[in-house]
């Protein structure tokens, strides 16, 4: 018994001494800012790792705590060396900085010189909005950034998983940039791009190079942009690009707002419905998904893409709105529209295309009053023939795609020129137009109720005869080649055929007579003729983010190696027997070789 307790007090003695060793090396240590041992259960020396390194394990109730600068490391076994300030720590090991940053791994290196840390073997690095986690990280605290090239992920709750081969965390920023092959897997879409610079406490992302958002009902292409995770909104340039189930929309920058299905678009705009085949252009544009409704304006332009010939119309102001197999289009304020055999003038048209039915409108506030009121009138011309009325209908077969009818209702006023004769005219007038289109080319033309003619009727070898000049309760017209070739006057009331010297100057025009060739659009340049002077809004936004460095900075891994750390292709002797990425576990406390003891001067 007196045996036992004499070797008990010994130990006690060798752990007194032990721990004012400790305390004093603790003193050194924090007056030279060097790294300091908190905590250890076991220590000795091993000439077999290096000369002068110590060797620390835990015991069963803590492990071993190192704290350098506001660092805490905990492990359950670390190598110190001291002449380079340098330890390596194994197994379960833990880095804390403060109450933010905490980073776990199988192993780490760490500096007290250069404040630099190699991590390896599962590591988690957890910040307050963010899990990182990699298989190699490089952590530079007095630059205050994490930094990985073995493939990382990032899990934020409310942005989801971002995935990345190469990645860096500014800790002061508390940003993220991700580089090569970088995926954001959201439950409600997947980010696809090549880097992403991602602020963890808003959310906000942006994007760089070709980058896709793919969700269930749409998919976003842009090679510059900016997306908030939080609220599912985005900006987007260069190349931007929305595509729903039917149609894409392009433009130099976009809006998105995922949660209203709400895009809007400026300067140089293309909407394109793959089903209707048409396109929109302009230079801003508001699309509402559900809706199915597109708004456009700024020299807007509505194409309906035809295999033969393509309509196109042109207005301040274009709406597209309803189902693909449903669609409307409504265009108003100085439309204009062209095709190759016809064009035509209003202040506004609606377009069903389900059933082929354009509506050429003019609108109730330009009253007869109005001086400027003829001009406002809705007009059309089919190759040489120019039809004005208060409204015209215009009918195409939607199968063959060509015209088969027109209905010009109030004030029908049907005008053809004499090319013959210097300032001559062909008029019909009357309440009612009924006209028919064969191969695109009236051919029949029905004036219904107070119907009246000045027609140039012309022989064979096409000289004047007399000029008709008639009256009755309806007119049929018939046309050939662009040229009336019969008039029918039905319920005559009364008509005669003047010769050209005794029809009076004064009585070749009827009243209301508007002859308006000089406004015919010619081409599609033609359409935008007469509009004002465009000034393009300047695109700004994205161009104001700048990323605060360039992305890829070996600086970090170069001074990891210069104190002596391991790297990937340079191990350090003490790391050599380190599991490698893939091995199955570290070597176990237990299995490490037995504690030593101190080696005494009387002993050597």
């Amino acid at each position: 018994m007196l045996l036992y307790n004499k070797h008990m007090g010994l130990n006690r003695f060798k752990t007194l001494i032990f721990v004012l060793c400790f305390s004093v090396s603790s003193i050194t240590f924090a007056q030279k800012q060097k790294i300091t041992i908190e905590y250890a259960g076991t220590f000795y020396t091993d000439p077999e790792v290096e000369e002068g390194a110590k060797v620390f394990l835990r015991d069963k109730s803590k492990q071993v705590h190192f704290i350098h600068k506001g660092a805490d490391v905990f492990c359950d076994k670390a190598i110190y060396y001291e002449d380079q300030d340098f330890i390596e720590a194994f197994s379960n090991v833990n880095l804390k900085q403060g109450d933010s940053i905490n980073m776990v791994a199988k192993y780490v290196e760490y500096s007290g010189k250069t404040q630099l840390a190699f991590a390896r073997g599962d590591v988690i690095l957890t910040e307050p909005q963010s899990v990182l986690t990699t298989d190699i990280l490089y952590f530079d605290r007095n630059r205050q950034q994490a930094y990985y090239n073995t493939t990382g992920r990032v899990v934020r709750d409310s942005s989801g998983t971002i995935t990345s081969q190469i990645g860096r965390y500014y800790m002061a920023s508390k940003k993220y940039q991700f580089v090569q092959d970088v995926v954001l897997v959201n439950p409600e879409y997947i980010l696809n791009t090549e880097r992403l610079d991602f602020f963890t406490e808003n959310g906000h992302a942006y994007l760089f190079g070709p980058s896709t958002i793919k969700g269930e009902a749409s998919t976003v292409y842009t090679e510059r942009g900016f997306y908030n995770t939080n609220n599912d909104t985005g900006y987007f340039q260069r190349n931007a690009r929305i595509d729903y189930d039917n149609r894409t929309v392009e433009g130099d920058s976009i809006y998105f707002d995922r949660n209203r299905s709400f895009a809007s678009a400026t300067n140089n705009i293309t909407v394109t419905d793959t089903i209707n085949r048409s396109i929109i252009r302009g230079h801003y544009a508001e699309v509402f998904k559900d809706k199915d409704s597109v708004f456009i304006t700024k020299r807007a332009l509505a194409i309906s893409v035809q295999e033969q010939d393509s309509v196109y119309i042109h207005a301040d102001t274009l709406m597209v709105t309803g189902k693909e197999d449903n669609r409307i289009t409504r265009a108003w304020y100085n439309v204009k529209l062209y095709k190759s055999d016809l064009a035509g003038k209003s202040d506004s048209i609606h377009v069903d295309h389900q059933k082929g039915l354009t509506k050429m409108i003019n609108l109730a506030r330009f009253s007869s009053k109005d001086p400027f009121a003829i001009k406002r009138k809705p007009v059309l011309w089919n190759l040489g023939n120019q039809m004005t009325g208060d409204t015209i209908h215009l009918i195409s077969n939607v199968k063959t795609e060509k015209l088969d009818s027109l209905l010009v209702f109030n004030n029908a006023f049907l005008v053809s020129k004499d090319t013959l004769g210097i300032d001559n005219y062909n008029q019909i007038k009357g309440q009612r137009l009924i006209g028919l289109f064969k191969d695109n080319e009236l051919y029949n033309v029905d004036i219904i109720k107070n119907a009246e003619v000045i027609y140039y009727s012309r022989n064979e070898q096409q000289e004047l005869v007399g000029i008709n000049k008639s009256k009755s309760g309806s007119i049929n017209i018939k046309i050939k080649e662009q040229a009336i070739q019969r008039i029918a006057l039905i319920n005559q009331v009364d008509g005669q055929l003047f010769p050209e010297s005794q029809f009076p100057n004064a009585a070749k025009r009827f009243r209301g007579f508007d002859w308006r060739g000089e406004e015919r659009p010619m081409s599609v340049a033609d359409l935008f003729k007469d509009d004002p002077p465009l000034v393009l809004p300047s695109i700004k936004g994205l161009e104001d983010y700048v990323p605060p460095e360039e992305f890829i900075d070996d600086k970090v891994i170069e001074s990891i190696e210069e104190a002596g750390a391991a790297t990937p292709t340079k191990p350090n002797k003490a790391a050599r027997n380190i599991p490698q990425k893939g091995d199955a576990k570290i070597i176990p406390l237990s299995a490490q070789p037995a504690s030593k003891p101190i080696k005494k001067k009387s002993d050597q």
